[in-house]
């Protein structure tokens, strides 16, 4: 079994079941469990693939299938990133957070104040 770098995927040699599977299934599992938040920007294929022993078009597989499921995205050349759909957060709620974050920059908050805003909002129910 291997597993390196920043992206806790496990793939088992050993297993019937194939590398790319094992890494599309990996990743799709930590962005349901929410070890993934959307908008986490995943390794590069190479990177990934180096990190865990395989080929570069294993990984690349991996990244496509979930791009099919809407699992993940890429951007060019800005990387490949968890969607909100991987995530179960659903797109209102992930539109009202880049809104508010929108608002809390041109308000010029620190992101510090503005989390603990949401934090106390969350906590007193409103």
């Amino acid at each position: 079994m291997t597993e390196r770098g920043d992206l806790p995927v496990t793939v088992d040699t050993s297993s019937p079941v194939a590398p790319y599977e094992q890494v599309r299934a990996g990743i799709a599992e930590l962005a349901a469990t929410g070890r993934l938040a959307a908008g986490t920007r995943l390794p590069t294929v190479r990177r990934l693939a180096e990190d865990l022993g395989l080929a570069a078009n294993t990984v690349a597989r991996a990244y496509r299938e979930l791009e099919q499921a809407g699992l993940v995205e890429t951007r060019g050349r800005h990387g490949t990133f968890v969607t909100a759909q991987a995530s179960g957060v659903p797109d209102e709620a992930r539109r009202a957070a880049a809104d508010y974050a929108a608002l809390t920059r041109r308000l010029g908050l620190p992101a510090e104040q503005a989390l603990a805003l949401v934090a106390a909002a969350l906590d007193t129910g409103g």
